[in-house]
């Protein structure tokens, strides 16, 4: 199963996409690992990426995804995804299960100014939810809790999701 962990910037997505990755017992990528120097630059200065720099980006995880789907194996991606023009890239000819962590903005402010050493910092949230397109048909989950609990909540989900394609 390929699993894409969504929502806009300091909603949790490594922490809770990590604690899927690991319950499930598979590989757990981050997708700010596939960012270019230069993308990791405008955002630690707060300025948002444009369409045009995430392209690259999008298609080198989309690359990576279809190397886990060949070889028949099991991952985690922590990524925004936030339009759904970018999850068709990463869609493209895959099956993906996508898990969308949706969480105020006021509860995502509190938990970036608490965060350190990540590039994206509390004034790229607004440009985030300007540009997040909310998707239909993914698992919604509730990211506002403590993470045992958004963990708990997306692996129910996931295992009703299983029950119900089977």
């Amino acid at each position: 199963m390929i699993i894409v962990v969504m929502g806009v910037t300091g909603v949790g997505k490594t922490t809770i996409g990590s604690a899927l990755a690991l319950k499930l017992g598979c590989d757990f990528k981050d997708a700010d690992a596939y960012h270019s120097a230069a993308n990791i630059e405008k955002m630690s200065h707060g300025i948002p990426l444009t369409d045009a720099d995430r392209i690259p980006w999008l298609e080198a995880m989309r690359a990576v995804l279809g190397s886990y789907a060949a070889d028949d194996q099991g991952v985690v991606l922590a990524c925004s995804a936030l339009r759904e023009s970018y999850r068709a890239i990463l869609g493209k000819d895959l099956i993906l299960t996508w898990i969308y962590l949706k969480a105020s903005a006021d509860v995502i402010c509190q938990r970036i100014e608490h965060r350190h050493g990540h590039f994206a910092k509390e004034d790229l949230l607004k440009s985030q939810f300007d540009t997040l397109e909310e998707p239909r048909d993914v698992i919604v989950v509730n990211a506002e809790p403590p993470e045992d609990q958004v963990v708990a909540e997306a692996m129910s989900k996931l295992t009703a999701q299983q029950q119900v394609s089977q």
